[in-house]
């Protein structure tokens, strides 16, 4: 199987009323059969039982009986693939709650806070209890039209509605507002149900394959003049791949064969129309990056990506933040921006020839942890969309020809800030991703320091002795005691109140480079004597 990624490309085309009403009825017919599928797939039917069934019910094509299974057992797998993990955060969620509920119930009794973290406490147990009973059983449980409409019914007004009625109308166009053709490698022009044509304007023709029952005025549905704002060329060219091919059976009959590149094609209505989606192979890229040139770390963070970019000795150039604030903004929003800073950072390792590493991160325990976590704090890390940053990154680096190194995150971020942050002038963040820049071509991670000066927010800085290093056991041993030595310190100084001090000013005369305050602890050597002439002090290399 390939291991290129599949890009999806969209357009709005310009449709008149009868395309409209066609590729309406068309989506009613499919949401109405896909939903009978589903009931039918979770009462236990066999497929081949279900499809001769469903054929000449529905008066569809076995092909897109296909379509619409594969596209049910993709939601069916996606979410048996994520319960376990749902189970896991729960579990690890309830624990937090019942010590927060613990504590409050020892400083606080009778608070309205302790009510509501009474109630959070229970409906998470709930909650486990049911993802726990589906597991056991093999219940999967899929909403058409979204929970969100669903739920919308129980408060009308709330929601925009004059009355049940008018939320019905919603809820079956809703359910009623996609259509997946599937396609193949060895159909004409990569789809059965919906083949695409290259027109004399460079424009694209479709001609979509409709259901028997809606043949009545033809078998197909013509729609002309589409052109696709990104990825139009990459489409004709996955349709300039498909070909025939003379071969001969296992008796000698001569025979033909098809290949190409599939290009599946999914219909989408919204407020605004009709939208086409186009789902094909990428091509294959040339790589032009380089490990023996260095690397660009990057520590992705729930408001902004941290990059540094080392060379291939393991030092540090360069070091900048991307800012990168999906809190409060809408899906498409959000979706723009991740991919700008995407393209942004593909860009800086396309023009360095260095490859970029990534962390395989996982934010369950940080969710996990929100019942402690101030408000503002607790949205942004839950509106942070973590894996589609990392594919994003992944996809736009594909596409620049830059390789993507993946790295365990163990203690990257407590490596940074000791090892890097005050030693380079950089942000904590910066230093975690420079670290992580390290790991990817494996080079050192032994402490540079016996010291430790972290900064801090306000732009101070906390201090402590790093512990004694058994060089027997992993360097990973060893910071695993630094991080709960770096915990302890930041602790006292929140205790102490040193958070609050205001922040010094910048000096004038060097403004920061690095988008934190400029710490007030001294580097090393700082307090040394002077014993070489003056003109030669500027050069010494501390």
């Amino acid at each position: 199987m390939s291991e290129r990624p599949i890009f999806t490309y969209q357009t709005r085309p310009v449709l008149d009323a009868a395309q409209v009403l066609a590729l309406d009825a068309y989506a009613e017919l499919y949401g109405c059969a896909e939903r009978s599928l589903f009931a039918a797939m979770q009462a236990g039917g066999a497929v081949n039982d279900l499809k001769r069934e469903f054929l000449p019910e529905f008066d569809i094509t076995a092909r897109q009986f296909n379509a619409m299974r594969i596209g049910l057992e993709g939601k069916i797998d996606s979410i048996k693939e994520r319960r376990p993990e749902l189970i896991a955060e729960t579990g690890k969620r309830i624990r937090k709650a019942a010590k927060v509920v613990a504590k409050l119930e020892k400083n606080a009794p009778g608070s309205n806070k302790l009510h509501q973290k009474k109630r959070r406490l229970t409906a998470l147990q709930d909650r486990l209890v049911a993802l726990k009973s589906d597991q056991e059983t093999g219940i999967v449980r899929l909403c058409f039209g979204s929970k969100k409409l669903f739920h919308a019914q129980f408060d009308l007004q709330a929601n925009g509605y004059a009355d049940h009625d008018e939320w019905k109308a919603d809820w079956q166009r809703e359910r009623s507002s996609q259509f997946f053709v599937l396609g193949s490698q060895d159909e004409t022009a990569g789809c059965q149900g919906c083949q695409a044509t290259l027109a004399q304007d460079g424009t694209l023709n479709l001609q979509l394959r409709l259901p028997n029952a809606m043949t009545t005025s033809g078998k197909y549905l013509n729609i002309t003049g589409i052109r696709f704002a990104y990825g139009h060329e990459q489409i004709i060219a996955a349709l300039g791949t498909s070909q025939r091919i003379h071969t001969q059976t296992k008796d000698g009959k001569p025979s033909v064969k098809r290949i190409g590149t599939a290009l599946s094609y999914r219909f989408v209505r919204d407020d605004k129309g009709w939208r086409i989606f186009v789902s094909v192979e990428a091509r294959p890229v040339k790589q032009v990056s380089r490990q023996e040139l260095g690397a660009i770390g990057v520590d992705v963070n729930a408001d902004h990506l941290a990059v540094s970019e080392m060379d291939r000795f393991g030092n540090l150039i360069g070091a900048r933040r991307i800012d990168l604030v999906t809190y409060g903004k809408t899906q498409d929003q959000a979706k723009a921006l991740i991919g700008d800073a995407a393209v942004a950072l593909a860009a800086q390792a396309q023009a360095a020839g260095k490859p970029i590493v990534l962390e395989t991160l996982n934010f369950q325990k940080k969710k996990a942890e929100l019942e402690t976590t101030n408000p503002k704090q607790a949205r942004m890390i839950s509106s942070f969309a973590c894996n589609k940053i990392a594919s994003s990154i992944k996809a736009a680096a594909f596409r620049a020809g830059i390789e993507v190194i993946e790295v365990n995150p163990a203690y990257t971020s407590v490596i940074g800030a000791v090892n890097f942050a005050q030693a380079k002038g950089i942000s904590v963040h910066q230093g975690a991703a420079y670290a992580i820049a390290r790991r990817g071509l494996g080079l050192s991670e032994r402490p540079t320091v016996r010291e430790a000066v972290v900064p801090t927010r306000n732009g101070g800085h906390v201090t402590f002795a790093l512990p004694a290093r058994n060089r027997a056991k992993h360097v990973w041993s060893f910071w695993s005691k630094v991080r709960t030595s770096l915990k302890a310190a930041h602790v006292a100084h929140f205790r102490c109140g040193a958070h609050k001090t205001a922040p010094p000013p910048l000096p004038l005369a060097s403004p920061g480079v690095c988008p934190i305050w400029n710490s007030t602890a001294r580097s090393r050597g700082a307090n040394r004597s002077q014993n070489c002439s003056g003109n030669v002090w500027p050069d010494v290399p501390f």
